[in-house]
């Protein structure tokens, strides 16, 4: 098998890789180890920066989003006493999209499917070799148990943080950094039409809260808790208690309905540097992971991607290097930045350490609903600072 691009990951970054390459005439084969059906239902981030619906809306992949999405204009930050508003077109002239990640996944299947580049599932044994030359090659077997060998100018390594792309990468050198928080979230999906208009950012001394959706019937909510305990822990009426204890707020209810999922989710920062070795390129979370406080996971993939994209295109077309060589340096600056602003929010936000602590968070909180400058800051990172 040949390709210009082989691409080891079928995420929302290897797709998304994929879909821009084929837009601007580089050929690429799409390895994905899970089977359609595990890639389609895997739930993720649920929330959009304007640049990520619009990379994806240019691509031809925006009718479902805009048709089924839901726009959203800003987020309430709650603290005892207070629940302030940040309008982000006021503040900053942009708005987020509420549409979860495995819809993304399945309109980037779909597209692959009908007409786009091969995309397999189910493969195994899957090892790139001699990244450092000009002709890479991935080493695998497909889902009937037939091994290849799929020849390439380039390896886009988009297979996530226990991937076979990243420890490649490592065993050359760099660095890594991590950050692991004191506590998770409890996540559920509840079919209950939501109980707010834009999303809610609770700070509680009990714990952090969040109020999220996913669709007009579905509403997706969070509850801080110890990195040690279990869902078992959480019967429903113990869960909606503790969001109603954390979200109250006078003039306001939250609605009730069945639970039909159940998730904890542990709280890291991780960022690993360089983001390439020779012809193999990382993105997405198998170059970095953020707490999901800031909403800046799958896009920071859409972000790398697009850098990508870009530079591999340069590279293959037209010969020339300084995009591929720069791509690691552009990449982590607002990888950084993203990371930085995930680092804050979560520690603005959560219930950790001492009274001292406390204090503190909600001084940032206070500043941030009685300061425009500050108030801007916030709108600016959340809605997603420019590419490149």
């Amino acid at each position: 098998m040949r390709t210009q691009v082989g691409i080891i990951g079928g995420g929302p970054a290897g797709l998304l890789l994929s879909r821009m390459l084929a837009a601007q005439g580089v050929d690429s084969v799409v390895l994905e180890n899970r089977s359609r059906s595990y890639v389609e239902a895997r739930v993720r981030a649920g929330i959009l920066e304007q640049h990520s619906v619009q990379t994806l809306t240019d691509l031809g992949l925006g009718e479902r989003l805009h048709r089924e999405g839901m726009e959203h204009h800003g987020i309430h930050l709650q603290f005892p006493g207070t629940k302030h508003h940040l309008d982000f077109p006021a503040l900053c002239g942009r708005t987020v999209w509420i549409y979860g990640q495995t819809e993304v996944v399945k309109d980037l299947v779909a597209a692959q499917l009908d007409g786009g580049p091969p995309l397999l599932f189910e493969v195994t044994d899957v090892q790139p070799e001699d990244v450092d030359g000009d002709s890479p090659r991935i080493r695998f077997t497909d889902s009937d148990g037939v091994p290849h060998v799929l020849e390439c100018d380039v390896i886009a390594g988009t297979d996530g943080f226990h991937g076979v792309s990243r420890p490649i990468v490592a065993q050359a050198g760099g660095r890594t950094w991590e950050r692991t928080y004191p506590f998770s979230w409890l996540g559920i999906l509840a079919d209950v039409a939501p109980s707010t208009d834009d999303l809610v950012y609770a700070w509680h001394p009990d714990g952090f809260a969040m109020h999220s959706m996913r669709s007009p019937s579905v509403s997706r909510l969070y509850v801080q808790v110890d990195n040690d305990d279990s869902v078992d822990n959480w019967s429903d009426d113990r869960i909606w208690e503790a969001l109603a204890t954390r979200m109250a707020h006078p003039g306001w209810e939250l609605r009730t309905g069945p639970i039909s999922q159940k998730s904890i989710t542990p709280m890291r920062s991780f960022v690993s540097a360089p983001m390439r070795r020779g012809r193999l390129f990382l993105a997405g979370d198998a170059a970095h992971i953020v707490p999901p406080t800031g909403a800046k996971g799958l896009n920071l993939a859409v972000a790398d991607v697009t850098v990508l994209a870009t530079a591999l295109v340069r590279l293959l077309q037209e010969k020339e290097t300084d995009l591929v060589d720069a791509y690691s340096d552009t990449a982590l600056a607002r990888v950084w930045r993203c990371t930085h602003f995930s680092w804050w929010m979560t520690s603005m936000l959560h219930r950790s350490g001492d009274d001292f602590d406390a204090e503190l968070a909600l001084s940032q909180l206070r500043r941030v609903c009685t300061s425009e400058a500050a108030a801007r800051e916030l709108a600016e990172n959340y809605t997603g600072l420019p590419i490149g």
